[in-house]
């Protein structure tokens, strides 16, 4: 298994096997524009579930319990406050929080009172904070704050080291397209949004951003002098260099997202670990999503953009040109003349085949005493 990987990553790299990927980008454009419908409508509909470090409330954690069960808690807290309905969670195997609207100190001594006799705990052993709602307003502000001079930075860095804005486009509109889709899926779940979530939130933009400009290199590698020759469009080339990339996007995916699924199903889900999952969850959808509009998002984007350019089209419907007089002459017959050009399906643009061949060097007659 390992060796057939290992060749069809030669083959990608080679050019002896290719993926019309960004030749039929208009289906990769209309999938992420099904799923990016689908999340805003769970965004819009269900909205994110803020935690208490977003909303404000009274925090009360039990610990050492002996059985982990919800519902004590849950009567524990409407005998002293009725018309409430908290929210409880089981952290670990022996310890249950409770989150509730903020409370006075009357109402905490009462709370924590019942707390320790539904679970048969000491009443040192039931912990309580108070967060008030400026200081998610202050957290959510700063983290769009630093979410739009991240994008500023990342446009100019782009445009800057690639010379080419069209890529700092597509890689803003690659890591927009990543942020909303982990978002909706979020709130598609409805899990607690806490500071470890937007933790995650930012830090898959420096992923996603990562690969997208692994790929964007071997773009400007391969298209470099792309109009010098009439042999490739630019969208050809582009394509190219998305499967020479394809192996190590998906071996770099892998890599990092099987760590994070195992915090996330095997810590978060059997072991209980419900600290984890908040910051699992968004860098596994992230993940996921970042490697998927890297490869069928940003580089197709970037060569329907480039085709907008005068000079690109020109030189596209040149190579076109040639191509089809390439047909034309062979379906005529032999011709002392030839036309060469690329590969005459889309996506075959075979790597190899494109270097020049070089010619042998002819043997010289051998001259007296001389070799041949």
């Amino acid at each position: 298994m390992p060796s057939r990987m290992a060749q069809w990553g030669n083959d990608l790299y080679a050019g002896r096997r290719s993926y019309d990927i960004v030749g039929r980008r208009r289906r990769w454009f209309t999938v992420s524009a099904v799923i990016l419908l689908l999340t805003i409508v769970a965004l819009l509909g269900r909205g994110l579930n803020g935690g208490i470090e977003f909303r404000g409330g009274t925090e009360l954690v039990v610990e050492g319990v002996a059985e982990a069960t919800q519902q004590p808690a849950v009567d524990a807290v409407e005998r002293v406050v009725t018309e409430e309905v908290p929210r409880v969670s089981v952290l670990g195997g022996d310890s249950v929080r409770v989150q509730t609207l903020p409370l006075d100190d009357d109402e905490i001594a009462e709370v924590r009172t019942g707390l320790a006799a539904a679970y048969d705990v000491d009443e040192a052993a039931v912990s309580y904070s108070t967060v008030g709602p400026t200081w998610g307003q202050d957290v959510t502000s700063k983290a769009l704050r630093a979410l739009g001079i991240f994008l500023g930075l990342v446009a100019l860095t782009m445009t800057v080291y690639f010379r080419d804005w069209r890529m700092a486009v597509a890689s803003i509109v690659a890591l927009l397209h990543d942020v909303v889709i982990t978002v909706g899926l979020y709130a598609l779940v409805g899990w607690e949004v806490t500071p470890a979530t937007v933790i995650g939130f930012l830090t898959i933009l420096g992923y996603s951003l990562y690969d997208t400009v692994v790929v964007f290199d071997k773009v400007r590698e391969n298209t470099e002098r792309v109009g010098e020759q009439h042999r490739y469009t630019y969208g050809e080339l582009a394509n190219l260099a998305v499967n020479q990339t394809l192996v190590r996007s998906i071996n770099t995916s892998v890599v990092a997202v099987l760590p994070v699924a195992s915090i996330l199903f095997i810590g978060a889900f059997l072991l209980g670990a419900g600290t984890l999952r908040d910051i699992a969850l968004a860098l596994f959808i992230g993940i996921v999503v970042g490697t998927f509009s890297s490869i069928f998002v940003a580089t197709p984007l970037l060569a329907w953009l480039k085709q907008r350019d005068a000079r690109s089209a020109a030189h596209e419907a040149e190579v076109r040109r040639r191509r089809e007089a390439a047909v034309a002459a062979a379906e005529a017959g032999p011709s002392t003349g030839s036309v060469r050009v690329g590969a005459l399906v889309p996506g075959q643009h075979l790597g190899t085949r494109a270097q020049p061949r070089r010619r042998r060097p002819q043997s010289r007659p051998s001259g007296p005493g001389g070799r041949s």
